[in-house]
């Protein structure tokens, strides 16, 4: 062989070599995130749960990747998506603030990981055997957001005194929260001088629906219960609550941010950030079933007291007091 063969075919072999290594090399593991809601909406909670995902080592894009589900309330997609995750053996399929995907996703795989946020106890929904060893293939957190509606309907009274009715929006669609939610309202009400106005909504449809049957009955204040699909509606609340100058307590501080007067519940991205922290642990070779489900401690009330002014309510100095972050 001639010297200049050899060298051509010695560089042509030492081009392939990093090919080579770069095919061998294994791929990133994928999470598979299904949120009910809007991407714009959640922009805070998606960049916690990325933190989360870098405090275990994990950075998106470098050695993990994240698919993201926004479902902007459409929940009927769930089961194809879930059924879609499974066939291509994501690493975790991660549900934050969103049952609908976590009981979907614990139907359809007993091995693929699952971590959670749910607002209720999770034993009961059956994704775990026990809060602190679950036990199968599912863990995560609870944020309460549920259990907390009789002290956010407190709070709406204290911030209002003189609001006596009430109108109470819940959304059947997802079952065990409004019935576990409209309990605790209509057993809270009396003891604070409340009349409670169920109204029902699992659309967008259903929702102006509501609103014109408040135009009718003007209850003095609504309260929207902590619902995925509530919160991706955040600009039409914003609308509809701004035309008919209602008074609107809700569960997440986004729908307040977007013009509701307050909100009372569980620090959404901080449960994010939590999902991402527990996600990146198995991912590391931790199993859902050794992972404790965590109990949220942090809790936020916010006001927006520049839509307080606008709908004339003088908000009380001692509610001032006691909330987290007033929008002014």
């Amino acid at each position: 062989m001639k010297r200049r063969e050899f060298i051509t075919l010695l560089g042509g072999a030492a081009a392939a070599w990093p090919l080579a290594a770069r095919a061998q090399q294994p791929a990133m593991p994928v999470i598979g995130l299904i949120n009910g809601g809007a991407a714009n909406i959640f922009a805070r909670e998606a960049t916690a749960f990325s933190k989360g995902l870098n405090e275990t080592g994990y950075v998106e894009g470098q050695n993990v990747t994240i698919e993201y589900h926004w479902l902007e309330g459409h929940f009927d997609r769930v089961p194809a998506l879930v059924a879609d995750l499974v066939r291509r053996q994501v690493a975790v399929i991660a549900t934050p603030v969103f049952t609908p995907a976590a009981l979907a996703a614990k139907a359809a795989t007993a091995t693929i990981p699952i971590v959670f946020g749910v607002p209720e106890d999770p034993v009961r929904l059956g994704l775990v055997a026990s809060l602190a060893r679950p036990g199968g293939n599912a863990t995560g957190i609870n944020i309460f957001n549920q259990e907390l509606a009789a002290k956010r309907l407190r709070l709406l009274h204290d911030l209002m005194p003189k609001a006596v009715r009430i109108a109470v929006l819940v959304n059947p669609g997802v079952a065990s929260i409004a019935e576990s939610t409209r309990r605790d309202v209509q057993e809270a009400a009396p003891i604070i001088g409340l009349q409670i106005q169920i109204l029902n909504a699992t659309t967008v449809g259903e929702i102006d629906a509501a609103f014109v049957a408040m135009a009718h009955e003007r209850p003095d204040a609504l309260f929207v219960v902590g619902d995925t699909f509530f919160t991706s509606r955040a600009v039409q609340f914003a609308t509809l609550t701004s035309r008919d100058r209602i008074p609107a307590a809700y569960a997440v501080r986004e729908l307040v941010e977007a013009g509701g007067l307050m909100s009372y519940g569980t620090d959404l991205a901080a449960a994010f950030r939590q999902v991402g922290v527990y996600t990146g642990s198995i991912l590391k070779g931790a199993k859902p079933a050794d992972l404790p489900v965590l109990q949220s401690t942090k809790f936020e009330f916010i006001i927006n007291l520049q839509t307080a002014r606008a709908l004339g309510i003088e908000v009380p100095p001692s509610v001032l007091a006691i909330a987290d972050e007033v929008i002014e």
